[in-house]
């Protein structure tokens, strides 16, 4: 009834095309009719992506031949026989016509994946070499190098697993040394094939670590685990929940606790190094239960970046790190350093509030076309941190002002300031961070 239909709209398509001399849609009322009327068959099976498993093979695993009639179910039935061999580590399968002039020839393209496979040689002079499949997953091999302020050179090396959980998924175990000694297991996962899950990207691990802090000269260990779920709302906003139990060791207290907390992070930022013309914002706020209390911690970092003539750019920053009751000293924010008063060395001060802010101009020295960019910059940065009870009012803000060099490469970044702290010392801050 339906073919009947469609060919009888066509035909009256046609007279009119007679009536007008259109060869065009003389030749679409035939090629629809013809589709209609005569059965699809398999005229050709073409096979792409098979480094290990024999074009004849995938053949016989698919349960198709040339000649075979093709139906609803044909496709389907193709991918779930090859999945079904365990051979693959992907298949796709497409139906693709084989003649414009008859459309009931029907092309299969089969495309599968063996998964990790290494050349393998011989010693044989007729076949030297042969293709075999990796019997053990290849783990991939980092080097971790990061320089942070007040807490020393970090080094190590990071070993990671890809795709454990299908398409654009990790596990990986970094190992560092040094400022920060940490072992940990880590694991990533964006999810965008499903559109209709609230969640985007999960985040799991557990790790070990020991870092001196640099207030109170002591060893901070920890045992931590965690779960994060990440969600982009529009491009550049972003939300996030997450969960975690910690056990820190710290000077004459052994504390554990869980935690539970969620985020907003907005950036507008193109490029994070010399970002022009953009936002960044990011307010979170996180719940924590010990033994025999809560508390309830908030932070709000604000950062502009106005573009002014030629490359260089005003950059501005508002922080504040507050809790709703005293912390222990492992969690009380820390004051001085590259990360929020240079001129001041990390540590400076600690408190359960921080209020920081700065003001820097960014000069670049080099092509924003170059790959490594180089540049100096001129900052001023204040600053204080003070225990619950007490008022922001009534605080005096340290302050310090300097400038620095930094250079920026795909995998490489460095900052040098050199800053002067009012009413303390000048000071040189150095941080580094090598990434791939």
């Amino acid at each position: 009834m339906l073919t009947a239909l469609l060919v009888g709209l066509f035909s009256s398509a046609g007279l009119s095309a007679r009536a007008s001399g259109s060869a065009e849609s003389l030749a679409l009322r035939g090629f629809v009719a013809r589709a209609f009327q005569a059965s699809e068959t398999i005229v050709a099976i073409q096979i792409h992506g098979n480094t290990l498993t024999t074009d004849e093979e995938v053949r016989r695993l698919s349960g198709v031949a040339v000649g075979g009639i093709v139906d609803a179910t044909t496709v389907d039935e193709v991918a779930a026989r090859l999945r079904a061999s365990k051979k693959f580590d992907k298949v796709e399968v497409l139906k693709r016509f084989a003649s414009i002039a008859d459309p009931s020839q029907i092309m299969i393209v089969i495309i599968v994946d063996d998964g990790p496979v290494h050349i393998e040689m011989t010693g044989d002079p007729d076949q030297p070499a042969r293709v075999v499949k990796n019997r053990f997953p290849k783990l991939l091999f980092l080097p971790v190098l990061d320089a942070e302020d007040g807490y020393g050179l970090t080094y190590g090396a990071r070993f990671a697993l890809p795709d454990p959980a299908g398409a654009r998924s990790r596990v990986s175990f970094p190992l560092t040394w040094g400022g920060e000694k940490r072992a940990a297991v880590e694991f990533d996962k964006r999810i965008e094939s499903f559109p209709n899950i609230p969640i985007d990207r999960v985040l799991a691990g557990g790790s070990i670590s020991r870092r001196t802090n640099p207030f109170f000269d002591q060893d901070d260990d920890r045992e931590r685990v965690w779960l994060r779920a990440e969600r982009e709302i529009v491009h550049g906003l972003r939300v996030a929940a997450t969960g975690g139990w910690q056990h820190v060791s710290f000077m004459n207290l052994d504390d554990r606790f869980t935690q539970i907390g969620g985020d907003v992070i907005l950036d507008t930022r193109i490029d994070p190094v010399l970002a022009r013309n953009a936002v960044y914002a990011k307010a979170s706020w996180e719940h924590l239960n010990f033994a025999n209390d809560d508390a309830n911690r908030a932070e709000v970092d604000a950062r502009g970046y106005l573009g002014l003539i030629r490359q260089n750019i005003l950059a501005v920053r508002v922080l504040r790190q507050d809790s709703d009751t005293s912390l222990p000293p492992y969690l009380q924010p820390l004051l001085g350093g590259m990360d929020n008063l240079r001129g001041f060395h990390a540590g400076t001060a600690v408190g359960d509030t921080l209020v920081a802010m700065s003001a820097e101009l960014i000069v670049p020295l080099t092509s924003p076309l170059k790959v490594g960019k180089v540049g100096v910059s001129a900052f001023i940065d204040r600053g204080t941190v003070y225990n619950k009870g007490e008022r922001f009012a009534d605080q005096a803000l340290k302050e310090g002002y300097g400038g620095s060099v930094w250079f920026a490469a795909a995998f490489l970044r460095l900052n040098v300031a050199v800053a002067h702290g009012r009413g303390a010392t000048t000071r040189v801050h150095v941080g580094a961070t090598v990434s791939f």
